[in-house]
């Protein structure tokens, strides 16, 4: 930063020290107090002897000796030669005088360009040049013994402030054919007539023309001058002037404030002291010109010891001389007189002392028997604000320094109390045993071994490291530098903001202070450390396991809290020592994602399953995972990069029969989830061939595990049908199936079985041996059955153990994607994150508002752990199939009937608010009902009123087709409504037409399947869609009708498969009956959608999913 060049200037007694880059302009003032040691212990007065731009002559009085120092200053160097013979590099001298020229605002106005410019610009307001660019053509500025002064280079330039130019456009005032007086405004410090206390008061008085002030002098308001200032200091100035001036005032803080400001004169009006023993009037001849300033903080008391007696000497260094105290008489309260100059008193012990000294000769003494009682009600507490020498005790050897470790054990404190609303921070040094306020001017003493009491010297340049820190940290610090404070103080909202004191204890602790008192402060839970985190991901079975330490200082935070904290979206964690741990942002970001991406195990560890890889790759930064997890995470990146490259299953010799291709693939397909113990969801199109694809794998996992003991939950319905498959493709599977009211209740002898089968109905009531007992695998059936995650059947497949899970489903989405959600979180725990994370980031994105992006994302994320193939895509070799709407068009008696409901629905539906309706959905399900009932027949709604004795137009239709196809085709024909089915079939008994029925009563239902599959005269089965949509195979029929359309697409298309399957030979028709404007138009378009939405999450296409449970859909379903 420097370098040093011994240059003598013309004489080789100066030797030269050099900053080579300093920038007054835009320097911190107090960054250099680090240069500034060992100040102290020169009471050297500094006298100013000249000032001008960018240069200095100062003398310093050293021990009697008058030194010379000249700085000069050529941006960015500056230089500062001393004549004496120190041999140190940067002299206690030139310290003092660079010093001076930082803390001292007259000084550094000469070195700072801005400051100098800014000090030109105000002086040349009153003559109107303020915008003038070079405002040293018109004003020089010189300091000459102290003074500052400003130069006028041109002498005739006008002062347009003076208020003689008024009074000469006033034609009030007579003129006479004398020069125009000059009026100028001045200040008077007075005493009140009756209260005796300081007063000062604003005047106006004309002057003679030797410039004297002339009578009459008038009083001005200060009032007005507050609202005509310029700017906020002059308004402070008449603020503290008008406070000033009142009749009556008590002593307060108010009032040394108001002095301040007053003192520091912003206008540069003239001064006067109003002498009331000449006139009790104001009046020319009563003021005397004086000046008004700060008192330097130069004082100082020595102690010396004569004889029994101390002796107590006090003086103060102005201008470069010393006073003694009893020299400088108090006046006005406030003030102490040197000549015309009056310095302002701020404090109270300050102004005690004078006056102590006052009432004296040059000193005082006390008796030794008395010394320590006034060192310790005096002198200690004068240390905290002058310097006090204590001549008689020797200054501590290094003998002495040693044993007492002084230098070798201390310590930088900083402590913390409240004060109101405000919290001071004291900054302090310990020595060894020794706490020394750094702002107080206090000493420091030791005993030695011979209880010889010595003086140690305070380490100055490390109590000023301290102060030149706590100033940066806060601009309101380096305003406090100059107040005789042992603290400096911060309001509590100010220093508890977060951002602040958390990194301003950080710097601090960096730099080896020590904080004490943050915890004692007032309604303050907060940790006054900055947490620190540690993450470890290490490889488990199944999962990453992820150690987390979150540590602040000794303070330890769990996952638990700081999941909650993260819920709460707080930054702030409970720690285990009841302190609040304040959370930086990237944490709480970071954090939500890891939460969601696995769970909390216990305080410090959270699992994540491996089906979540991506969460790991995504979030976790690389060097937080051990070696052996990120060779298992790019083996899982690998493998499935290369998924469709999955290494080929032999099929077992125990299968019998052969698979198709796609069916091949499905068996790899699982075989390679189960090398990483993954779960899948198996979602080929209905009547793709699922069973035969598990079967082929279950015979696969013989040669694989040792315990191949696996469970199949499904639907009562599918048992006989899985019965029969596994008889036909692997009659060597041991299969149990727990049915009826005699199933073995007990887990006991499941092992020596492959398959276990057991009904959804049946689980729930078994679940509490069934979870006992440890699977190899579960497979779910009609997986769908469990899309609640709310529902009992979800809650009771949780709860059964297994080494793996798969689920199988041709409609893995019915009605949203929540229903994806609790399929695969069976089959994969972790992977899809919590029920409200998936909720809040895919469904309610997905299906209400269509997210393009959330719904590309949840693609991505499920893509390998579901496999669908449609029938268009594997097997071609199926015949077509055809999808037709017949448009049935009621009667009048049937259309009056729907539109009187229709009405009152509506009527219903428009009084009700958004709120009700999402209420109460069961009431708005059975009024969308009623009118899909009278769509079919008036008879379904029961009410004679209601009802036309007539076949409707949708069971004549049906008696139209079934007599003129039956002859050719045999044909399946659906309804939601078993009353409906009942009046098909009478309708068709009376044409002599013979069906088949199967409802949710039908007891054989085999029976039933294969009359119609192998019985020719059997022609016509009725199925309502509940009972018969899943798990029939009825390849006979080719001709299949949907009497009334149902909400969900998928249920219908089941339906329609249990005719288009793998099997069948001919071309299948699928027709729908609808009634033109009705509810049932609308029904069709909501299947368009919803069909679309469950093929978006497994495929690429998108489209938008419509919601009808709000008002306005609802009544657009009558528009």
């Amino acid at each position: 930063m420097y370098t040093k060049d011994v240059l003598p200037q013309g004489s080789d007694d100066f030797h030269q020290f050099r900053f080579s880059d300093i920038h007054f302009n835009n320097e911190n003032r107090y960054s250099f107090y680090s240069w500034m040691s060992n100040l102290s212990d020169s009471n050297a007065p500094i006298r100013i002897l000249t000032l001008k731009k960018n240069e200095g002559h100062f003398s310093i009085l050293s021990l009697g000796i008058p030194y010379d120092i000249i700085v000069v200053y050529d941006t960015p160097v500056l230089s500062l030669l001393c004549n004496c013979s120190e041999s140190e590099e940067f002299c206690i001298h030139q310290k003092l005088v660079l010093n001076e020229i930082f803390k001292n605002d007259q000084v550094y106005l000469f070195f700072s360009d801005h400051a100098y410019q800014n000090y030109l610009t105000k002086i040349a307001v009153k003559y109107g040049i303020e915008d003038e660019q070079q405002l040293e053509d018109y004003f020089e500025i010189q300091c000459i013994d102290g003074v500052v002064k400003t130069i006028k280079k041109q002498d005739n330039l006008l002062d347009l402030s003076q208020d003689i130019l008024n009074t000469a456009t006033n034609p009030d005032l007579k003129r006479n054919n004398k020069e125009l007086e000059q009026l100028s405004n001045i200040l008077v410090l007075k005493e009140h007539k009756y209260y005796k206390h300081p007063q000062v008061l604003l005047y106006r008085a004309p002057r003679a023309k030797n410039g004297s002030l002339k009578n009459p002098v008038q009083q001005l308001s200060c009032e007005e001058m507050i609202w005509k200032s310029k700017d906020i200091t002059e308004s402070q100035f008449f603020t503290a002037l008008h406070f000033l001036g009142q009749n009556t005032i008590e002593e307060s803080k108010q009032q040394i404030t108001a002095f301040k400001k007053l003192i520091k004169n912003p206008l540069g009006l003239e001064i006067y002291q109003h002498d009331k023993s000449l006139s009790q009037t104001i009046g020319a001849n009563s003021l005397t010109q004086i000046t008004l300033r700060e008192l330097p903080k130069t004082i100082r008391i020595d102690i010396d010891r004569v004889g029994r007696f101390f002796t107590v000497k006090s003086s103060i260094q102005i201008a470069g001389q010393d006073h003694a105290l009893q020299q400088l008489p108090v006046v006005f309260d406030y003030f102490v007189q040197l000549q015309q100059h009056f310095y302002f008193i701020e404090h109270a012990q300050i102004l005690a002392l004078f006056k102590l000294f006052n009432t004296t000769a040059d000193h005082l003494i006390v008796h030794q028997s008395k010394f320590e009682g006034f060192n310790k009600d005096f002198l200690v507490a004068m240390e905290e604000i002058v310097e006090v020498n204590y001549l008689h005790i020797p200054k501590a050897n290094s003998k002495q320094i040693k044993e007492q470790q002084f230098y070798n054990d201390t310590e930088s404190i900083i402590y913390l109390e409240e004060s109101g609303d405000y919290i001071n921070l004291i900054p302090t040094m310990r020595y060894a045993d020794v706490e020394v306020p750094v702002r107080s001017r206090r000493s420091i003493f030791g005993f030695d071994k011979n209880g010889q009491k010595f003086l140690v010297k305070r380490d100055l340049e490390a109590e000023l490291k301290i102060i030149s820190l706590i100033i940066k940290q806060h601009p309101y610090f380096q305003e406090q530098l100059d107040e005789d404070f042992q603290h400096f103080y911060l309001h509590r909202k100010h220093f508890l903001e977060l951002d602040w004191f958390l990194n301003v204890f950080e710097d601090w602790r960096n730099h080896h202070i020590s904080i004490i008192g943050f915890n004692e402060i007032k309604a303050n839970k907060f940790n006054s450390f900055k947490g620190k985190i540690a993450i470890h991901v290490l490889s488990g079975q199944n999962w990453f396991n992820v150690n987390v330490d979150l540590q602040f200082d000794k303070s330890k935070g769990s996952l638990k809290n700081l999941q909650k904290a993260i819920r709460n979206k707080s930054k702030f964690i409970t720690l285990d020592d009841g302190t609040q741990g304040i959370l930086p942002e990237e944490w709480l970001n970071k954090f939500e994602q890891f939460f969601l991406a696995g769970e909390i195990i216990d305080d410090s560890h959270l699992q994540i399953a491996e089906t979540n890889y991506t969460a790991i790759d995504q979030y976790f930064e690389e060097q937080w995972l051990s070696q052996i997890a990120k060779e298992r995470l790019e083996e899982i990146k690998s493998k499935i990069r290369n998924i469709d490259q999955v290494k080929p299953v032999i099929l077992s010799k125990d299968f019998i029969g052969e698979l198709r291709n796609y069916q091949h693939d499905g068996l790899n397909w699982l075989n390679f989830l189960d090398e990483f113990n993954f779960g899948g969801c198996l979602a080929d199109d209905m009547g793709l061939g699922k069973t035969i694809q598990v079967i082929a794998f279950i015979l696969d996992q013989r040669k694989k595990v040792k315990n191949n003991c696996n469970l199949l939950v499904l639907p009562t319905t599918l048992i006989f049908n899985w019965k029969n498959e596994l008889e036909k493709f692997a009659p060597s599977i041991k299969v149990l199936i727990l049915q009826g009211a005699d199933r073995q209740k007990n887990t006991f002898g499941f092992d020596q079985y492959d398959l276990i089968l057991v009904s959804y109905h049946n689980l729930l009531t078994d679940i509490n041996h069934l979870k006992k007992h440890t699977f190899n695998y579960i497979f779910l059936d009609e997986s769908q059955q469990i899309k609640n995650p709310e529902s009992q059947r979800y809650q009771a497949v949780t709860k059964l153990s297994s080494r793996n899970r798969i689920v199988i489903t041709g409609t893995p989405i019915e009605n949203s994607t929540m229903d994806l959600f609790a399929q695969l979180s069976f089959a994969n725990p972790g992977l899809l994150g919590s029920k409200k994370y998936f909720k809040d980031v895919y469904t309610t994105p997905i299906d209400g508002f269509s997210n393009k992006k959330r719904l590309e994302e949840l693609q991505r994320k499920v893509k390998p752990f579901i496999l669908r193939r449609t029938k268009t895509e594997v097997a071609k070799e199926l015949p077509a199939k055809n999808e037709i709407v017949l448009y049935c068009e009621m009667k009048p008696a049937q259309r009056h009937i729907y539109d009187t409901y229709e009405k009152e629905f509506r009527e219903f539906i428009s009084v009700k608010d958004g709120d009700e309706i999402r209420k109460s959905p069961m009431h708005v399900l059975k009024g969308l009902t009623k009118l899909r009932q009278i769509c079919n027949s008036t008879k379904l709604l029961k009410t004679d009123d209601l009802s036309v004795e007539q076949d409707a137009c949708k069971i004549e239709m049906l008696i139209e087709q079934v007599l003129d196809k039956s002859p050719y085709q045999k044909i399946i024909i659906f309804s939601q409504f078993v009353s409906m089915l009942n009046l098909i079939e009478t309708a068709l008994a009376k044409h002599n037409i013979k069906v088949l029925k199967l409802t949710g009563q039908t007891r054989d239902r085999q029976h039933i399947v294969t009359q119609f599959q192998e019985n020719e005269a059997q022609r016509v089965i009725l199925i309502s869609l509940k009972a018969g949509g899943t798990g029939l195979n009825l390849t006979a029929a080719s001709l299949v009708y949907l009497v009334d359309p149902w909400w969900n697409p998928a249920v219908e298309a089941q339906a329609i498969d249990r005719a288009f399957r793998i099997g069948q030979a001919k071309d299948v028709t699928a027709i729908r009956l609808i009634c033109p404007d009705t509810v049932e138009d609308k029904i069709m378009k909501l299947q368009a959608n919803k069909t679309a939405i469950a093929d978006n999450i497994i495929s690429s296409t998108y489209n938008p999913i419509a919601d009808f449970m709000n008002k306005e859909r609802l009544l657009s379903l009558f528009q």
